[in-house]
């Protein structure tokens, strides 16, 4: 048992002390740029054309969970019919 746990101790410092991190480009710099830009677009939007389909589908999400509730509270809300 203590055999395996050498071996595995060995190949999980194999796995993380790899150097293709090297080949990776920090983005954050133009990314940063990209939303600090004077635009006049919501910051939700202002990553492209995924960011704007996700913020339309999560509003009409939270518009129909409302309605959803305000009728649910009118419902309850009236007296039982006998």
């Amino acid at each position: 048992m203590f055999r395996n746990l050498q071996a595995l101790r060995l190949v999980s410092q194999r796995t993380f002390s790899s150097s293709t991190q090297k080949s990776l480009q920090n983005r954050v710099p133009e990314r940063q740029k990209l939303f600090q830009e004077d635009n006049d677009l919501l910051i939700h939007v202002k990553g492209g054309f995924w960011d704007v389909i996700f913020y339309r589908i999560t509003a009409v999400v939270v518009a129909i969970g409302g309605g959803i509730s305000v009728y649910q509270l009118a419902t309850y809300s009236q007296p039982k019919n006998k």
